[in-house]
């Protein structure tokens, strides 16, 4: 994943709103279609399409068995909310474990 250093200023002011829609459900791949040339929204992008997967694999097991992966989701949304945060402060963060499988998704 790109470095704070890598992001030129340019590639945040442009893909920022972009970066933060990335973190909002289903709408993780407009950003990956749009922007894909901007290394700081396809950064965020990739980890948005993770979460998004991971929040509907945990959904649809939560439906089986509510009590053991309801906490999941929880920590899910708060993920989904620190990439938010950080986008609109253009910066860049590696979430826990979404972003080492995000950087093996190649677009």
């Amino acid at each position: 994943m790109p470095s704070q250093e890598d992001l030129g200023k340019a590639d945040v002011l442009d893909g920022k709103m972009y970066a933060v829609l990335a973190y909002l459900s289903i709408f993780c791949i407009v950003p990956l279609i749009f922007k894909k040339n901007n290394a700081f929204v396809l950064s965020h992008g990739r980890q948005g399409l993770v979460l998004f997967v991971a929040e509907v694999a945990t959904l649809v097991i939560s439906i089986v068995i509510p009590i053991v992966f309801r906490p999941f989701l929880f920590i899910l949304f708060g993920f989904s909310f620190w990439g938010m945060v950080t986008a609109i402060r253009g910066q860049y963060v590696e979430l826990p474990v979404i972003a080492r499988i995000a950087e093996k998704i190649t677009i």
